[in-house]
């Protein structure tokens, strides 16, 4: 923290007061353990595990800053009084709530059946706190989780929900032995957990085999033209399978990868479609059997993908309003961010500003060497999911979706050998689990930027290495998110309409919210 930040006499015994207050607030303190990387991921088992804790917004006239930093900080809360001066030396931050923009869905992560898989090997106990932390009160509070339909790579098998070949009529379609172990026990729980509505949404890696031009879950292949109806009841009896088990469901992608479906080489589940078939297919048979089924009340989207096909995949689909009528918004994912800038996003807004943007799958470790693939307290990871979700929500994004929520010691099971990161990875040998920089980094926002908030006009004057957006509610609360990408603290001066100032240091490498 930086020392040269002053307050008079009495703003000091208020802040001591305050201070003691959100202590009490925060509940339990990072375990932390160093596995040779620049900072700590936290230790939790079966009998203790950091929380949070149930935050509260300040009273008028103060506010509270939550840090996590390269330093070990791990959500530190300080509270302070607004000011009517900026600090001196600080970097200006400007903000205008009169100019709003998207209204926020939530964030989230993935119940894959690996994630279930780890997940049971811990103790109860060790589950339990595996839970809470992503979704109880005194976690981060995740509000918005995306389910595969059937297998994904993150699975030990491809499979289907019919795998019988020739069943146009599905006869034999069944949720899998995974959804029973792996996914819906969890769901449920996280259900029990949550104060506020958990969002829902499906997505399919694959349909059977057997609908498919190549006969495989994996590699090229599209879905045979004669299958588009049968598969279209295909996704309505996902949704009432999952909804008859006590899952309500709000929302669908009809793809995940779609393009990937045309090479030759792709390792795991998929199928390809072109825009042109995609819309087609959405117009003809998917909408409308959604909408016979009375699911029209779900939340419908297209792509997901990279940010790569934007606009141009959606676009046929968005320009025709017979296929459009079904659609919701677009999803994204954040596999080409480092090669295609964000105004996609802002063109694709612009020309369909009736249709909302989602980032719906990020994972760190997808593009390094197997060894690499977990690194236990990386930094450098965790910034990168700070800057992607500042950098797309000011981009017009309503929410950011996580990949598996946790993952072994090598970042699988996967049956495609496409091991990955994890914000929570699991070591069943000790019964322990390890929360890393990247679980501290979704829960800046996940846990205080509710499904609803919207984001405001923010901006930092001159200053590359901080990054800033801004949010608010109708019940006034007002919630901003900074990352100090530089290796120097900085005094950060807040300025809004009112003509306060919030006055506050941010350490170097370091997220920190901001609650008033």
């Amino acid at each position: 923290m930086l020392t040269e930040h002053k307050t008079s006499m009495r703003s000091l015994c208020v802040l001591v007061a305050l201070l003691g207050a959100a202590a009490a607030q925060v509940g339990k303190e990072c375990v932390p353990r160093n596995f040779g990387f620049d900072s700590v991921a936290c230790v939790c088992n079966a009998t203790y595990c950091d929380e949070m804790g149930d935050v509260a917004f300040p009273d008028t006239g103060f506010f509270t800053v939550i840090t996590s930093s390269r330093d070990g900080l791990r959500f530190s809360p300080e509270t302070l009084a607004v000011q009517d001066a900026p600090a001196a030396d600080s970097v200006v931050v400007r903000v205008d709530h009169n100019k709003e923009f998207q209204t926020m869905m939530g964030f989230g992560g993935a119940f894959t059946d690996s994630a279930g898989l780890n997940i049971v090997k811990l103790s109860e106990a060790a589950q339990e706190n595996v839970m809470r932390s992503y979704f109880s009160p005194e976690g981060i509070e995740y509000t918005l989780c995306r389910i595969p339909i059937a297998g994904s790579d993150f699975s030990v098998r491809p499979y289907s929900y019919d795998d019988v070949e020739g069943d146009v009529a599905l006869e034999h379609f069944a949720l899998a032995e995974e959804d029973d172990l792996y996914k819906i026990p969890f769901i449920l729980r996280a259900q029990e957990l949550t104060r506020r509505p958990l969002q829902l949404f499906g997505s399919p890696w694959s349909p059977p085999a057997w609908m498919k031009t190549n006969g495989k879950f994996n590699e090229s292949g599209e879905l045979l033209k004669e299958m588009w109806q049968p598969y279209s009841d295909y996704f309505v009896k996902f949704v009432e399978a999952y909804e008859a088990a006590g899952i309500p469901m709000w929302g669908l992608t009809t793809q995940n990868e779609p393009l990937s479906g045309f090479d030759d080489n792709w390792g795991w589940n998929t199928c390809g479609w072109t825009a042109e078939d995609m819309r087609d297919w959405i117009k003809a048979n998917l909408g409308p059997t959604l909408e016979a089924a009375g699911m029209r009340r779900l939340v419908l989207m297209i792509d997901d993908f990279n940010r790569d096909t934007l606009p141009w995949y959606p676009k046929p689909m968005l320009e025709d309003p017979a296929s459009a009528q079904y659609i919701d918004g677009t999803a994204v994912h954040w596999y080409s961010d480092q090669w295609v800038g964000p105004s996609v996003m802002d063109e694709t807004q612009m020309l369909f500003p009736d249709k909302f943007l989602l980032y719906t799958e990020a994972c760190e470790g997808w593009d390094a060497p197997a060894e690499d693939s977990v690194r236990l307290g990386q930094w450098s990871r965790a910034e990168k999911y700070a800057h992607s979700i500042l950098e797309n929500i000011n981009h017009f994004s309503t929410g950011w979706v996580d990949w598996n929520m946790a993952l072994d010691m090598a970042g699988g099971p996967n049956w495609a050998d496409n091991y990955v990161d994890s914000p929570i990875i699991i070591n069943p040998d000790a019964d322990e689990f390890y929360k890393q920089p990247s679980f501290y980094a979704m829960g800046h926002f996940s846990k205080f930027i509710f499904p609803g908030a919207k984001r405001v006009f923010s901006t930092t004057v001159s200053e590359e290495d901080v990054e800033v957006v801004a949010f608010h509610e109708t019940s006034g609360r007002n919630v901003l998110v900074f990352h100090n990408r530089g290796e120097e603290a900085k005094n950060l001066s807040v300025a809004d309409e009112t003509g306060t100032y919030l006055n506050f240091p941010i350490p170097a490498k370091a997220l920190q919210t901001v609650l008033f």
